[in-house]
Parts: C-alpha cells; sequence; structure tokens
C-alpha cells in the first residue's frame, strides 16, 4: 500500500463544519484512510493555509462543446440550438470530441473538479480523454430520434445501449456509465416505449434533459395533456438513480413524482440565466427530499466549467427564485457542487470521511478575496474561484500540484484545441 498525507491543512467535514486536520490516503485503493492526526505516510501534500474540501462534482456537461466557447451567445435555448450549434455538430469528428474534452477536463482539474457526467457524441473518444486525465466520470452517448428515420432512430438507441454496456468500468474503474435520451422532445415516444425495458434490463440510470424551456413543457402538455414528468414517469424514466438535467419549469406536482422516486435533478444556474430559461425551484426540490447536483451544462452556454462559479449563481438565483434571503444559503450551495453531485450521480464521493474515494481540492486562502476569515463555508459559496484551487486530487492520484496539472499537457491541449476549434467551424461553413 502506498499512501499520501495531506498535511497542515484546514478540512470541510460533512457537516459543513471546519477544523485542522491531516488526511490520510491509500493510493492503490484511491480511498480515504483516516481524517484527524496522521503520523507518517509514503509522500506528503502540503495544505497549509488551505482548506481541503471534497472535490466538485459536475453533474451535467457536454464537455467537448468547449471547443464551441464563444462562438454563438445572447440568444434562447431553440434558436440558439437550431441555428447555430446544432449545424455545426452535424459536422463533429472523434478527434474534435477528444480535443474538445481533454480541453475540458483540463479546465475542470485546474477548477477542483473531480467527476463530471457527460452527454455527447462519439463518447469512446472522451473514455480515452478520461483516461488519460486521471478524472472521474458518468458518461452516456445522447439519443436523438427527432428527423431520422425509424432505422436510424434505432440504431441511435441501440448504440446508446451499447456505448453503456461495452464501457461501465473503464479507466480503472473510474468511468461508469448511463443511458442518455436527449429530452423528452427530441426523443420519441415509441423508442422510449420500445428501449426503456431494455435499458431497465441493464440497471444503467438514465439521465436527460427535462423541464429547461417552457417550449420543453408546452408540447408534453399539448400531445398527452400531462405535464413533462408525469409524462416520464409513464414511460419509465424516473426511478431512483436516475436524474434530469436542469428541472426550470417543475411545478408542485412534479417534484413530488422527482421525491417519491428518488430521481435527482442537476441545476444548471448560469447555463439558465444566460439562455433566460428561467430559474429552478432548487429550494423547494431540497425541501421535498429532491437529490439535487449542480452542473455547468456546456462551455457554450456558460462559458466556462468553473463550478466555484455555480455555487455562487445557485445561491444568487435561488434567493430570487424563492423570493427568500434564506434559500440555498452557503452551506447548501456548497452541498450541491459536493454531496449533492456525487450522490446523484451514484459516487462515494463528495465527503471528507474515511472509507470515500480519495477525490479532493485544496483551496488557497491566502488571496484578498478571501480575507478575513470569518466562515470559510461562506468563502467557499460566495468569494471563492476556481483559480484558488491549489491542489487536486482523484482516486488518491494528485492530478494538480501547486496549479501545474500533472496528467495532462495543458499546454499542448490549449493550442490543439485552438486549431481544432477554427477547423469545425470552418467544415461547417464549407
Amino acid at each position: 500500500m502506498t499512501t499520501l498525507r495531506i498535511a497542515d491543512g484546514q478540512v470541510l467535514f460533512p457537516d459543513m463544519h471546519v477544523e485542522p486536520a491531516d488526511i490520510l490516503i491509500d493510493q492503490d485503493a484511491g480511498e480515504i484512510l483516516a481524517v484527524g492526526d496522521v503520523d507518517a505516510a509514503d509522500a506528503t501534500l502540503d495544505a497549509d493555509g488551505g482548506l481541503v474540501i471534497p472535490g466538485l462534482v459536475n453533474g451535467h456537461t457536454h464537455a467537448a462543446m468547449t471547443l464551441l466557447r464563444g462562438y454563438a451567445d445572447d440568444k434562447p435555448l431553440d434558436a440558439w440550438l437550431r441555428e447555430d450549434i446544432w449545424p455545426v455538430e452535424a459536422h463533429l469528428t472523434a478527434e474534435d470530441v477528444r480535443i474538445g474534452t481533454e480541453l475540458a477536463l483540463v479546465e475542470m482539474i485546474e477548477t477542483g473538479t473531480v467527476a463530471f457526467a457527460d452527454m455527447y457524441f462519439f463518447m469512446p473518444s472522451v473514455v480515452e480523454a478520461v483516461e488519460a486525465a486521471g478524472i472521474r466520470a458518468r458518461l452516456g452517448h445522447g439519443v436523438i430520434t427527432v428527423g431520422k428515420d425509424e432505422a436510424q432512430a434505432r440504431e441511435d438507441f441501440e448504440a446508446g445501449i451499447e456505448f453503456a454496456r461495452a464501457y461501465d468500468g473503464a479507466a480503472d474503474g473510474r468511468v461508469s456509465t448511463m443511458v442518455t435520451p436527449h429530452s423528452l422532445t427530441t426523443v420519441g415516444r415509441d423508442y422510449y416505449e420500445a428501449f426503456v425495458p431494455e435499458i431497465r434490463e441493464t440497471g444503467f440510470p438514465i439521465h436527460f434533459h427535462a423541464n429547461e424551456t417552457t417550449d420543453e413543457v408546452e408540447p408534453i402538455v399539448d400531445d398527452y395533456g400531462v405535464r413533462p414528468l408525469a409524462y416520464a414517469a409513464e414511460l419509465g424514466l424516473t426511478r431512483a438513480g436516475d436524474f434530469i438535467a436542469h428541472g426550470v419549469h417543475l411545478d408542485r406536482e412534479e417534484i413530488e413524482i422527482l421525491a417519491e422516486a428518488g430521481t435527482g435533478v442537476v441545476h444548471c444556474p448560469a447555463s439558465n440565466m444566460k439562455l433566460a430559461s428561467g430559474m429552478a425551484p432548487v429550494q423547494a426540490l431540497l425541501d421535498a427530499g429532491v437529490p439535487v447536483g449542480l452542473g455547468t451544462d456546456g462551455a457554450a452556454s456558460n462559458n466556462d466549467l468553473d463550478l466555484f462559479d455555480e455555487m455562487r449563481d445557485a445561491a444568487m438565483i435561488g434567493k430570487l427564485a424563492a423570493d427568500d434571503a434564506s434559500a440555498v444559503d452557503a452551506a447548501a450551495a456548497v452541498r450541491l457542487a459536493t454531496a449533492g453531485g456525487a450522490d446523484v450521480l451514484g459516487l462515494n464521493a463528495g465527503r471528507i470521511r474515511a472509507g470515500a474515494n480519495a477525490d479532493l481540492a485544496v483551496v488557497d486562502l491566502e488571496a484578498t478575496h478571501l480575507t478575513p476569515h470569518h466562515d470559510l463555508v461562506s468563502h467557499l459559496a460566495y468569494a471563492a474561484r476556481g483559480s484558488d484551487v491549489r491542489h487536486t486530487i482523484c482516486d488518491g492520484r494528485v492530478l494538480m500540484r501547486d496549479r501545474e496539472v500533472q496528467t495532462l499537457d495543458a499546454v499542448a491541449i490549449r493550442e490543439r484545441a485552438e486549431a481544432q476549434a477554427r477547423d469545425l467551424v470552418s467544415r461547417s461553413d464549407a
């Protein structure tokens, strides 16, 4: 057994109190052995002047969309997708996805994220990037049936299930999979009815976009006479372990459906604000006992992957949505990005305790904007930035040490991504 001691820092405990402690990690097993007084280890990582927190969990993104960061802005979701994003995505290649994902992983590691959920295309390329980076991921092939004939639509759904079967447990167990129909409006009812029973036999969770905008609500109500989450429940899409992205336009009955089923929600506040999608009822979801995590969505609609930004946004927009300054308080916002996201994704992470995955980040507290230290949980939610992260650890492995990413060549990846993004756009314009 090879051990690592994270030494001389303060530690954020699961109940949100902070106190000085060391952490002992079994690097071979990728597990936290002890939190408290640690006498000796094979190696030491200095956390002096820092706060050790659970590594952040990005519960919903489309990682390779970093290549489209800043490509099309300031439009509502439907127009943005149909006029700008989907036409470019029609020209995506596996190489585009690999390079765009690598860029995303560098950004996530640099900002303390150790796990993410990704729904996109050419997903074997995403697995390759995850394996190289040392990060943890739950991955699914995005299934869309609209605009396809029956054979193409069935093939796409079958590809989603086959990806989940083939790659679950990849990257030394750091990859887990899911089946990811894009949404309730971009996948036809007949295909859900045909394939959901097969998915349930596999045991993989289902993740899809739901209630992001009113344009995703009204067609379901018009066509089927029920709200989207009632429709999803009829189709067998709301089980424990499943989770939806966004959930902006949820009514009380839909929140009850999610709570009773144990189906999670990943809140993406920055994307929802930028696309003017609305304000998700996060405090109502938490009060109802719905599992809630935090996500960035893709970098094309955010436009970064910094979960510290999302914590602040979640707290702020949560107060506006509830018309209550006490809603989505600092501790709740931090939980969304740590334990909440881990629970939604089904990970043994998000809490610093013995037996949990050794997925951690060290936030440097020696910054002007983090002074004075009245309340460090408040600082995490309202003042900290991704650039304050000193070290990032996943599965017991140090992915970033003293702001230097160890597993990927950040400079080379930025250069390749710049060139690849320009090539992708030129191909779509041709």
